[in-house]
């Protein structure tokens, strides 16, 4: 037996320990808004909070953390209908690596960052992956309940990347450096493949600044730990696509954002919608079975 979306919703509210009007729950660790039908976009990079004993630890200034982080992926992602925005800086933690590896504690985990002043106590990370399962549990039923409304689903998970690492002046090779990075490594992609194929058709078929944008799958990046727990978790029935937006629309170095190329590319990504409903209406019609089994974080 299945829980319909307000027992569900009750549930939510046990589990994150709040009780406010649907459809938008605010929260420090994350924000949730479930609209209509089948698209949920996600921005788990978006923050830049840290708890006060997180902040204490970190050795590292708010520019620096600012640009590992995916500022403005937010916006990105509120234009689908339902989104989850996560409010903590990746920093605090990961939740887009396992759960094992969220809380960066060695250089080699953070791009050769020395992130902290002294080594973590236990009950820190302890309480950083307290937020990891709750992350995770929580996105597992609301996942859940739009495969049971809607058959099958697909995630956009919304990132940006660096192409000035070096410096302002120093850019990456164009040749590995797409402007939309579409990662698909973590999913069956036959299964999938009207859905990619469309998304990645109707991205290359926009127009910015006087070209077509470079659209380009698996060159920089593949997807990482959530769009694989999705796909590994509701196979057949979610499709996660991670798409990195290379930081064209700001400066990496100073955080700041131009908004005109910004809003081209939150039109670019808007067009994809339409695409997106029509491929899953006419590929598989009908309403598929909900994933068997109870609610369970990501371990």
């Amino acid at each position: 037996m299945h829980l319909g979306m307000e027992p569900a919703l009750h549930l939510l509210e046990w589990l994150l320990g709040v009780s406010t009007s649907w459809p938008q729950r605010s929260m420090k660790n994350f924000r949730l808004t479930i609209g209509d039908g089948p698209i949920l976009a996600a921005a788990i990079h978006a923050g830049h909070e840290l708890r006060p004993k997180i902040a204490q630890q970190i050795a590292l200034d708010d520019a620096t953390r600012l640009r590992e982080e995916d500022p403005f992926t937010d916006e990105l992602a509120e234009l689908a209908p339902s989104h989850i925005v996560g409010c903590r800086s990746r920093f605090e933690v990961d939740l887009n690596r396992s759960r094992d590896q969220a809380v960066y504690r060695r250089p080699q985990d953070s791009w050769g960052l020395v992130v902290w002043r002294d080594e973590l106590s236990p009950s820190i990370i302890v309480q950083s992956w307290a937020l990891y399962d709750l992350f995770y549990a929580t996105v597992h039923t609301v996942l859940q309940q739009l495969i049971y409304q809607n058959g099958r689903i697909v995630v956009l998970d919304v990132h940006s990347y660096n192409h000035r690492r070096e410096w302002h002046d120093c850019v990456d090779d164009e040749a590995d450096s797409p402007e939309i990075n579409i990662g698909t490594g973590s999913m069956d992609r036959s299964a999938w493949e009207p859905v990619v194929d469309r998304v990645i058709a109707d991205l290359r078929q926009y127009k910015v600044s006087g070209h077509c944008l470079d659209v380009r799958e698996n060159v920089k990046f593949y997807g990482g730990h959530f769009p694989q727990w999705i796909n590994a978790t509701f196979p057949g029935e979610a499709c996660a696509i991670a798409l990195e937006f290379k930081k064209t629309f700001m400066d990496e170095w100073t955080g700041e954002l131009d908004r005109p190329q910004f809003c081209k590319l939150q039109a670019a990504l808007s067009a994809i919608f339409p695409g997106i409903l029509e491929t899953l209406a006419t590929t598989k019609p009908g309403h598929m079975a909900l994933s068997d089994g109870a609610l369970r974080p990501a371990q």
